[in-house]
């Protein structure tokens, strides 16, 4: 009752979706490896105000390489990266707005 008798399984459903080489993906997974040693190496390191600022950059890296190559944006049409385009603005707008107030304290130097 779900599919009529004229209906063919997965015709006109978008178009044929783009493989990336297995080397790709294993490369991307080295790069997100390499950034969270980096995190882990970043807290370490005493940067005083400047630590949450780093972590971040380093956060927004790994979130574009996951976005880009596993959630297939890469590959994705026009629209979807005008998408992801505006949502990167508004998070840069955000972050500058949020460390106007945060780097302008007059925070404590140990």
């Amino acid at each position: 009752m779900a599919h009529a008798p004229d209906h063919a399984d997965h015709v006109g459903h978008g178009p044929a979706h783009h493989r990336a080489p297995i080397g790709m993906y294993l490369a991307v997974f080295v790069a997100l490896m390499v950034f969270t040693v980096l995190t882990v190496a970043a807290s370490r390191v005493n940067l005083h105000q400047w630590n949450t600022p780093i972590a971040l950059a380093i956060a927004v890296i790994k979130a574009t390489l996951v976005i880009l190559w596993f959630m297939h944006v890469i590959h994705s049409p026009r629209m979807t990266w005008i998408v992801v385009i505006s949502s990167f603005l508004w998070l840069g707008v955000l972050f500058v707005l949020t460390f106007s107030d945060y780097l302008t304290r007059g925070w404590p130097i140990y």
